[in-house]
Order: C-alpha cells, then sequence, then structure tokens
C-alpha cells in the first residue's frame, strides 16, 4: 500500500476545495490552482480532510495513488503559505537587479539577460548575487529557478555562476594540479 497516498489531506482554515468529478479547484489566501485527477484515482471529501483513494492493486494506480495526494497536498500548502526558492550569484562583476518585473542577470555575457517571470511567479533580489522565486505553484517555482540557473551554471573551476542557495560545487584542481608522469 502507499503510505503517502493513504494520509488524508488536512483542509487549514481559510482554504475552499471544489472536487467534481476529477477536477480539484484549491481557493487560498494567495491564490487558486487546479488539478485535474487522471482516471481510476477517487477524491472525497470526510471529517474535514480530503481522502484519495484507489479501485485496486494494479501498479498503475498504486504509481497514481501517492502521486495525486502529494499533488493535491502541495496546492494546499501553496495556496495557504507558497512556494519559494533562493538562488545566490558567485563571480566577480555578476549581480542581478529587478527592472519592474523583469529579472536582469549581468553574469558575464556582452548582454544582460532578462528573464520574464511566469504568471503568478514573483522576483525578488536581495543585495545584488541573491534572487528568490517565488509563487503558489511549486512545479513552476522551481522550474522558473532552474531556467535562472539555466543562464550560467556553476562552473568546477573557479565556482562562478548562479547555483541554488547551499548548492555544494565540487571544485576541480585545474592544470596546476595536474600530476606529471
Amino acid at each position: 500500500m502507499s503510505r503517502i497516498g493513504l494520509v488524508p489531506i488536512e483542509i487549514p482554515s481559510g482554504v475552499d476545495i471544489d472536487i467534481s468529478g476529477q477536477d480539484v479547484s484549491v481557493k487560498g489566501p494567495r491564490g487558486e490552482l487546479d488539478l485535474r485527477v487522471r482516471r481510476p484515482i477517487v477524491i472525497s471529501r470526510e471529517n474535514g480532510s480530503i481522502v484519495v483513494t484507489r479501485p485496486n492493486d494494479d501498479r498503475r494506480n498504486r504509481s497514481l495513488h501517492g502521486l495525486t495526494r502529494s499533488l493535491i497536498n502541495n496546492m494546499v500548502i501553496g495556496v495557504t503559505d507558497g512556494y519559494s526558492k533562493r538562488l545566490e550569484i558567485r563571480g566577480v562583476g555578476y549581480r542581478a537587479a529587478l527592472d519592474g518585473t523583469t529579472l536582469v542577470l549581468n553574469v558575464g555575457y556582452s548582454h544582460p539577460v532578462r528573464m520574464e517571470p511566469e504568471e503568478g511567479i514573483e522576483f525578488t533580489v536581495e543585495g545584488n548575487n541573491q534572487i528568490i522565486v517565488s509563487g503558489v505553484d511549486k512545479q513552476l517555482v522551481g522550474e522558473m529557478a532552474a531556467r535562472i540557473r539555466r543562464v550560467r551554471p556553476p562552473e568546477p573551476y573557479k565556482g562562478k555562476g548562479i547555483r541554488y542557495a547551499g548548492e555544494y560545487v565540487r571544485q576541480k584542481a585545474g592544470k596546476a594540479g595536474k600530476v606529471g608522469t
């Protein structure tokens, strides 16, 4: 049995969940999210919480059971608390700035890189080397953070580039560390 799928989802106060057939809509203080649930999975409301069940133990149903419960739980957390990812910029002359809602990155290219936020995403810049990507949808926040990191991923020799906060980048020795034969 799916251990994650069996746990009921508690509905916090201020959150409204609408279940109509295979569509789940979650409204909260931060926004609204929708999800279309795959066919064999059943979602019901019991005793002030949401319960996700599956009809049988087929391999496909087992895999969808825990996934569906996690997606709905992430929606509930997103509309109440929201999600955020923090990125760090390292390198001499590398910096980030906001131009309205557009993120402007100067990371060693001949031109600044401008990134528009997707709908529901907000950028915040602390100092000139900390970027915070925040929003309601966990998947969208992670995707935008990955797109920003992809502009200049950290390189292994000096560690310059854009990395997630707390990410460890293993340093290579380079030519100076070469052992002669």
